[in-house]
């Protein structure tokens, strides 16, 4: 397709489209044509309003006072949005730092988040699947797969969401079982060869009594970045899964639903693109060009740019995910009255082969001459088990309430290697120290012009988690009413660490005990608990029927952390202390004109203590990334959608957020060589500006037909990606415009689409994280999918 074509279709496809910024909120007015796919049943009740279930109780999404964006499963697969990272990009007040590896990937909601390889680490954002909280960030950013919907919940949430909720829950409720034969099928193509297909069959077994649901999903992409070496796209993925579930009613009063799930996951993507051949300091601005890292990649043909996207590997990297397990639910009516319990075993495995520098040999066959060439394996093994037992109250009394107690035991054992290659000239020493070779894997030098040195090390850590929890409406009169919540919450958590090396670059100071510096061998464990609370109390009033306002606090707690990763030093290994906050949010959210407006406002203001981030330092030539209590943090800000249908045919919505996350008080590390002041300066993946807006308009077409054109609209104001506030490592701000038109249908069956799909209209290059490369003294870029136009085709019918 040519340029100018490709003009002309998105033209086409927005031409007859309003554009307001919002997303895929979903619409709970009346549907324009019988020819739309109605909302799934578990997003709205008869009504068409919006129903969630942010409480443990189906609630309307205007009555609960909390920041809440919902989104619908079918929607979300329409616009090609398939994991937490695709779903950050219409959510204004959600981010996300993407990485080589889902182990390296995280969410952040308000411009906090977590950033850590340590598995010895909470996450501030929570992900929920079907009431299982999934403990390790590797775990919450792969495929979503058949899912019902997703509910974002900003700001603090541990009263109810267990283990850690610090800074908000994403909560997933993937479809359920029907009573009645059901299917749904839906494949997608996309310019670049990326392609998708999921397929979902439900219905009775045993009429009234035992229900069954199938889902199953494969699909790839090769890529947006050339690799030299092989000659072949490389950041791309391959995603195989499937999930199961049995419904079993043996009683009126007894439901119980088994699941088991399963996702296999291959990415290919490198560990960064040369962005540029030096690096900006904080706070002068001065730049330092490496003048060896410019010279090679100008002898590969290769720019370093913010618009790069190629890179010469010694291999393509590799990471594979096994994220698989199961639970099962049982819900009990004891009268008005219902208990709840949620069993459930996870594990997840991740496989990594990753080129460290993406760098590959000269034509002599030898590393580059001043950079060191890394090539990394690791692998890591985790399972957790959960329990959870709750009992939920009848409304419409003085006191309604949920309470239960939680428990979890989450397993990580990790193994991480390092191998080094360089040439002559070597840094001092010039020979490497006896005895600290690891005998199974480091190689011995292959001439006099190579040295290879390695490290292997092993680590990991047990968490076990308690507590009793509970949220109570004290409602003193049907208008009125107060939030009273609580977890009591005990944290054990043990970890071990063991590394051998044969380090070059180590001093007589290190070898007698320099625990600042990074040894050569080290070994330690260490076990520590905690016992505290998370709480929240606020007041509600329904100012009519339709509109209500809030104002609540909120304590978040996210427990005691190990700093387990593999170059660690002796220095690293007391644990982190906990981080706490207190949030205040007050709200305004209701609907009117017969539902066909719905709006909601928030403004909010959070403070941490001993905020957990991550945090680059100098040492002996080498960049170490460490888990440090940075100190005093807080962010704060005003967010607001609104969705609207007009007429039956036009439905609008439009959200903003408006946010100031920032560092109130800095703590440098004690071992720092290199730390200077950000107080005042902004967190990570936190923008001041983000705004969504979206317009869909139905032409009715005659019988069961109708044209849908589609077309929505991101912007995000600049974007500072690391701690240490380098000038370089901040993303401009940028827009991205989407369309589609879609000719749907309503059949016998069920529902039926065809749908073409642009995105990124206007082409827009940007960088999804820029961070400063270990190797080479420079800067490197990671490439999302839509950093550039691509086109496709979606397809989906009901059977």
């Amino acid at each position: 397709m040519t340029r100018i074509q490709a003009r002309a279709l998105a033209i086409m496809l927005t031409g007859a489209a309003t554009i307001a910024p919002q997303a895929a909120f979903a619409q709970n007015a009346p549907d324009a044509t019988t020819a739309q796919t109605p909302p799934p049943a578990a997003a709205a009740d008869d009504s068409g309003e919006i129903v969630v279930t942010a409480r443990f109780r189906t609630e309307s999404l205007n009555s609960v006072p909390i920041a809440i964006t919902a989104l619908r499963g079918d929607t979300l697969a329409q616009k090609n949005l398939n994991n937490l990272q695709d779903i950050s990009a219409i959510v204004p007040t959600v981010d996300f730092r993407a990485g080589a590896s889902n182990k390296d990937r995280t969410i952040f909601i308000r411009g906090i988040g977590t950033i850590t390889t340590s598995p010895g680490v909470e996450s501030s954002v929570s992900t929920v699947v079907d009431g299982v909280v999934l403990v390790r960030p590797g775990q919450q950013t792969l495929d979503l797969g058949e899912i019902d919907r997703v509910e974002v919940l900003r700001g603090p949430q541990g009263t109810l969401f267990g283990k850690n909720a610090s800074a908000g829950v994403i909560n997933i409720v993937t479809k359920a079982p029907t009573d009645s034969d059901y299917g749904h099928a839906e494949a997608g193509y996309y310019e670049g060869g990326e392609y998708r297909f999921k397929a979902t069959v439900s219905g009775p077994i045993v009429p009234g009594k035992l229900d069954y649901l199938l889902s199953g999903l494969i699909g790839g992409w090769k890529g947006n970045v050339y690799d030299q070496t092989s000659d072949s796209h490389v950041n791309g993925y391959r995603r195989r899964g499937g999930r199961g579930k049995l419904k079993w009613t043996p009683t009126e009063t007894l439901s119980v639903v088994a699941s088991a799930d399963y996702l296999y996951q291959r990415d290919d993507a490198p560990t960064g693109v040369a962005a540029s051949t030096g690096r900006r300091a904080f706070p002068s601005g001065a730049f330092t060009n490496s003048a060896t890292l410019a010279n090679y990649l100008a002898t590969q043909g290769i720019t370093a740019s913010l618009s790069n996207r190629t890179i010469r590997s010694s291999f393509v990297s590799e990471v594979r995910d096994k994220n698989y397990g199961g639970s099962v639910q049982a819900d009990l009516s004891l009268g008005d009255f219902t208990v709840t319990s949620i069993t459930a075993y996870r594990e997840w495995k991740n496989r990594q082969h990753q080129d460290q520098d993406n760098f590959a040999d000269t034509a002599a066959g030898l590393p580059p001459s001043g950079i060191p060439q890394g090539e990394d394996r690791g692998r890591v093994d985790f399972n957790q088990f959960s329990q959870e037992v709750r009992l939920t109250s009848p409304k419409g009394g003085f006191l309604d309430y949920v309470i239960g107690a939680y428990f979890l035991r989450a397993k990580t054992d990790e193994t991480y290697r390092r191998d080094i290659r360089q040439v002559a000239p070597f840094p001092a020493p010039a020979t490497r120290l006896p005895g600290y070779a690891h005998p199974a894997y480091c190689p011995a030098d292959p001439s006099p012009l190579v040295r290879n040195d390695c490290g292997v090390a092993d680590y990991g850590i047990v968490a076990k988690n308690y507590s009793l929890f509970g949220e109570a409406n004290v409602n003193f009169t049907p208008a009125f009413r107060a939030i009273v919540g609580g977890r009591l919450i005990h944290d054990r958590l043990s970890s071990y660490h063991n590394r051998v090396s044969t380090s070059v670059q180590v001093s007589a100071a290190t070898l007698a005990g320099d625990t600042t510096a990074i040894q050569p061998n080290h070994s330690s464990t260490g076990s520590t608990s905690k016992t505290d609370f998370s709480a929240r109390a606020g007041l509600q009033y329904d100012i009519t029927p339709d509109v209500n306002a809030y104002a609540t606090y909120s304590r978040g707690y996210k427990g005691q952390a190990y700093n387990v990763f593999f170059n660690m030093r002796s220095f690293d290994e007391p644990a982190l202390k906990p981080e706490t906050s207190n949030s205040y949010e007050i709200g305004l959210k209701g609907s009117a004109l017969d539902r066909r407006v719905n709006f909601a406002l928030s403004g909010y203001i959070t403070k941490f203590d001993n905020f957990q981030a991550n945090f680059s330092d100098l040492l002996n030539g080498a960049t170490i990334t460490k888990l440090i209590n940075a100190g005093k943090v807080s962010t704060r800000g005003v967010e607001g959608d609104i969705s609207a249908r007009p007429i039956d045919a036009l439905a609008l919505s439009f959200a903003f957020a408006r946010t100031r996350a920032r560092v109130d008080r800095f703590t440098c590390p004690a071992s720092s060589t290199t730390c200077v002041n950000i107080d005042g300066q902004p967190l990570p993946f936190s923008q001041k500006w983000k705004l969504h807006g979206e317009a869909t308009y139905t032409i009715p077409l005659g019988g069961d037909y109708g044209l849908e054109l589609n077309s929505d609209y991101t912007w995000k104001s600049k974007t500072q990606y690391q701690l240490d506030e380098r000038p370089d490592t901040i993303q401009p701000g940028y827009g991205i415009w989407n369309a589609s038109i879609a000719l749907v249908g309503k059949g016998d069956a069920g529902g039926w689409q065809v749908r073409g799909v642009v995105k990124n209209i206007a082409d827009k290059n940007y960088s999804s994280y820029l961070l400063a490369s270990g190797a080479g003294g420079g800067l490197v870029r990671f490439v999302p999918r839509d950093a550039s136009r691509y086109f496709g085709v979606n397809v989906s019918t009901d059977f």
